[in-house]
């Protein structure tokens, strides 16, 4: 007689945001994998250093240090924001939140973004992710891959009257360009397909997970 294994594999995801961290477990959630965020640990994490160019240099970044840290396999996932037909000096890039030196609250960031829109007239944008996983032999994997990539979408000067999703301030901003709805006008699958589609779960699967 077969005996179905029934524990799940334990990865912990370096962030403490909980909307990135409910968006991935719904992502993995035909996986037998659960995942533990940062603030499921007993000890503080680290602080980490984010000062790599790409989206890719920072999760290695957050992934080797929590590794480092608390000795179980964990992944990291960055992000970069970049716009179509924008000059070099305002692409956010990995530096989302940061302009001119200056950390964004939400507030700032929906003024500074729909500034730009209302400047430049809606932006055709996509988010290009980046995943590191450190195993718990310390094996590297890690991707950038296309498949990663958000749908573009438009940005736009006018916000969505609906109340903000703490932790993805930007969306009330974004529009997909098939339906022509805000994000938070969708649901959460839809704007799951749009914002991450089956990138990370692809990642897992060819690992065996």
């Amino acid at each position: 007689m077969e005996v179905r294994k029934t524990d799940k594999k334990k990865l912990l995801y370096g962030t403490g945001n909980a909307a990135k961290l409910d968006a991935m477990r719904r992502s993995l959630s035909k996986l037998e994998i659960e995942i533990l965020g940062l603030k499921d640990m007993e000890e503080k994490p680290p602080a980490v250093p984010e000062d790599g160019n790409t989206p890719l240099e920072n999760a290695r970044q957050k992934a080797l240090a929590y590794y480092e840290f608390y000795k179980i396999p964990v992944f990291s996932c960055d992000s970069g924001l970049y716009f179509e037909g924008l000059p070099q000096e305002l692409q956010p890039g990995v530096h989302v939140r940061t302009v001119g030196g200056k950390y964004l609250t939400d507030e700032e960031m929906l003024a500074y973004y729909s500034g730009l829109a209302k400047k430049y007239g809606d932006l055709r944008a996509r988010y290009w992710n980046a995943i590191c996983l450190v195993t718990e032999k310390g094996q590297i994997c890690e991707s950038m891959g296309e498949n990663l990539a958000s749908e573009v979408f438009l940005l736009t000067s006018v916000p969505c009257a609906r109340v903000r999703q703490k932790g993805f301030p930007l969306d009330s901003l974004s529009v997909s360009i098939q339906t022509g709805k805000y994000f938070y006008e969708m649901g959460q699958e839809q704007t799951d397909r749009l914002a991450i589609r089956d990138g990370f779960l692809d990642f897992f699967r060819s690992l065996d997970f």
